[in-house]
């Protein structure tokens, strides 16, 4: 076992099975030394959109659900690099960038600190290596009505 999948499983989190692209596109791309996982949503470990974690931050959605929003985007996020790397989380050597999207009222302010749901649980399972470059932005509505959306580039081994 890897020090990914043994820091996963000291925090007692099941990665669950990745979602299936709803659209056109592809669920991750590898070039060269670099793994990008296109947009990740908020679905829990039986692969749904929890009531919890749906409408916009500001308005249905508090900063307490919206920071564990993110932070079930970053672990689908991860269960989508797993699936691209064979199964070999251990492939991965930084956590490059993470893009987030939060579902918000025009007058939320707190997106960064809603984002860092995701930015704090990469740095908790991937250490240094886990701490990356990073943009936010508020948006008008998301796919499934969704409180936030993640992507994420790593390089991988």
């Amino acid at each position: 076992m890897n020090a990914i999948d043994t820091k996963l499983a000291a925090l007692g989190i099941t990665l669950p099975a990745p979602a299936a692209p709803v659209a056109n596109y592809v669920p991750y791309v590898i070039t060269g030394n670099l793994l990008i996982i296109s947009g990740q949503l908020c679905f829990g470990l039986d692969g749904k959109l929890s009531d919890t974690h749906k409408g916009k931050l500001g308005a249905e959605i508090f900063n307490e659900a919206g920071l564990e929003a993110a932070k079930l985007c970053a672990i689908n996020v991860l269960a989508q690099a797993k699936a691209a790397l064979g199964g070999d989380l251990g492939r991965i050597t930084r956590c490059v960038r993470l893009g987030g999207f939060i579902n918000a009222t025009p007058h939320f302010a707190a997106l960064p600190a809603i984002m860092n749901g995701a930015s704090d649980f990469m740095v908790e399972v991937l250490g240094d290596a886990g701490r990356h470059a990073r943009s936010t932005i508020g948006v008008a509505n998301l796919p499934a009505d969704a409180a936030v959306e993640v992507e994420a580039m790593f390089e991988i081994a």
